[in-house]
């Protein structure tokens, strides 16, 4: 049985993980590679995840990803990842990544998404994890839409299934 205390959004997020763009990061615009952004983000969501049950945990989908804005060479990646809720054996990491232009450190929002995570057991079963419990309004926020996301996802899902 899972203890049901939880653990705080902020026991695991990752808020200021830095990446600097290199040109083979880029693609023949000159701009960031999307799959090697989407790379990255999946990357820290699984270790969000990880950090959270304690566990191995493995991606079962991504939804809701906006690319915004482009990032160039020289731009420096700020990723910021949290668990916005958990269920039984799964959990909703949310990622935001902005490009920083290191001459005049401005930010702009280039891509957020959504990543679904299952933690697994050293035989790769699904296993339980701890409740994540939101600490400030817009963690609440977060936690209470990522029901609604969950709902639309299985709803797909089941309609997907059915085609």
């Amino acid at each position: 049985m899972v203890p049901q205390e939880g653990k705080t959004v902020s026991a695991s997020a990752i808020i200021d993980q830095v990446v600097e763009i290199f040109p083979d990061d880029l693609n023949a615009h000159g701009t960031l590679f999307g799959g090697r952004v989407l790379f990255l983000m999946d990357t820290l969501a699984s270790i969000v995840a990880k950090r959270h049950c304690g566990h191995v945990s493995v991606t079962l989908g991504i939804d809701s990803v906006h690319f915004l804005k482009p990032a160039r060479r020289g731009d420096v990646l700020v990723f910021m990842a949290s668990v916005n809720r958990t269920w039984r054996t799964s959990m909703e990491v949310g990622v935001r990544v902005e490009a920083e232009d290191f001459r005049t450190l401005e930010h702009k929002h280039i891509i957020s998404g959504y990543f679904t995570f299952v933690a697994v057991d050293d035989e790769h079963k699904p296993i339980e994890v701890i409740p994540v419990i939101p600490e400030t309004p817009i963690q609440i926020k977060r936690h209470e839409e990522a029901q609604d996301r969950r709902r639309y996802r299985l709803n797909f899902a089941g309609r997907k299934s059915r085609s």
